[in-house]
């Protein structure tokens, strides 16, 4: 019984003991709102051009005059050869697939000839390069705010310059 009797003076002494709190909010005049700067590099691309005239060396086969002549003969000579054999009613028929098959011939031994022909000179090639023009420029990053509370110097960085700056005061008794 003493024990519990004890233990409950004790936490009876201790809770008139405890300490309370209270939060009191102020404010302080800022005597002092100092920009900071930093230096910030811009860099612009542009293009610079210019025209320039290159060698061209083209070869290219020219065989469109050869394959056409090639093949009217072929298909006169065919059509000749088919009129020659065909007889009766077939000699119409054997005329023009003499004609036909003389064309094909004909076109087919012009192109194993193939002349090249051969040009050069030069072109216009348009060239361009990017490159960047550079900038420095002093830009204001923030402000550091300066204020007196108490005696005690009160420093405060903000995006912008303040007129005060807020105090919070925690009392504990």
């Amino acid at each position: 019984m003493k024990k519990i009797f004890i233990t409950l003076l004790l936490a009876g002494v201790g809770l008139s003991l405890s300490a309370e709190s209270f939060i009191i909010q102020d404010r302080a005049e800022v005597v002092r709102s100092k920009p900071i700067y930093r230096d910030v590099i811009k860099r612009v691309p542009y293009q610079e051009c210019w025209d320039e005239q290159v060698p061209v060396e083209e070869y290219y086969n020219d065989n469109s005059a050869n394959d056409n002549i090639g093949a009217l003969i072929g298909g006169v000579a065919g059509g000749i050869l088919g009129h020659q054999v065909g007889g009766g009613g077939g000699k119409i028929a054997a005329t023009v697939g003499g004609a036909i098959i003389g064309t094909i011939v004909g076109k087919n031994l012009s192109g194993n000839h193939q002349s090249r022909s051969y040009t050069s000179g030069y072109k216009t090639v348009r060239k361009c390069v990017t490159k960047y023009s550079e900038s420095s420029d002093r830009v204001i990053t923030r402000y550091k705010n300066i204020a007196y509370y108490n005696g005690r110097k009160i420093v405060k960085f903000s995006d912008r310059p303040l007129k005060y700056i807020q105090i919070r005061k925690i009392i504990e008794y």
